[in-house]
């Protein structure tokens, strides 16, 4: 892999856009699982869309106001002082969006409170990044990969959805894609993925098994 693979993959698999990836597979092959089946193909894009705006605009329009602003040097938060802010903020929004889809929206909560639990999962996990990354550089990229193949791995368990099956052995090429891409750009240690991968892991299955 050269570098400009590695960079490609890192951009394409942005921890931000994770939420709208594992989402997309739901709504649009298992919708039954968060009992939006009942709602036409263009209602379900719709809901994407809110949480594409929600889960990766929001968030990136903050992290480019507080590079604007000189508050984090660099936008790739390549740094422990550069990625305590943004993560904190991020880990907000994204429990701020929990709060709507399970309280505040009432059609979605009523029907697909799933939809709720698992975002506050994804927040959970960005919490934690935001925590450890005080002192230490764990890999966001691959917990948020791994929290998809999780979540995946977590419905199939639990429900025996065989339509899940490829979308997951593709989510773990695609994961472990990105993990050798941050290695080549030496932007983790081995370590600090697979720190990242136990992370996404661990919060998301536990989140599926437990509460979906």
């Amino acid at each position: 892999m050269n570098n400009t693979l590695a960079r490609f993959l890192s951009v394409v698999f942005h921890p931000l856009l994770m939420p709208t990836f594992v989402f997309g597979i739901l709504l649009f092959q298992v919708p039954n699982v968060l009992g939006v089946d009942v709602y036409a193909p263009t209602v379900r894009l719709s809901l994407l869309v809110l949480i594409f705006i929600g889960t990766f605009g929001v968030p990136a329009l903050l992290i480019y106001y507080l590079y604007r602003s000189g508050l984090i040097q660099t936008l790739h938060l390549t740094t422990l002082a550069d990625r305590r802010l943004p993560f904190f903020l991020t880990a907000l929004i994204y429990m701020f969006i929990t709060y709507l889809f399970l309280y505040r929206m009432q059609l979605i909560s009523t029907i697909a409170p799933e939809i709720g639990i698992l975002l506050g999962s994804i927040a959970l996990s960005i919490l934690l990044v935001g925590i450890i990354s005080l002192y230490w550089q764990i890999s966001a990229h691959s917990v948020g990969a791994s929290g998809v193949v999780g979540i995946l791995a977590g419905i199939i368990l639990k429900s025996n959805l065989t339509e899940l099956f490829v979308p997951l052995l593709l989510t773990i090429l695609v994961t472990g894609l990105v993990c050798s891409a941050r290695l080549k750009l030496n932007a983790h240690t081995p370590a600090q993925i697979g720190a990242g991968v136990a992370l996404g892991l661990i919060v998301s299955l536990t989140a599926v098994l437990w509460l979906v």
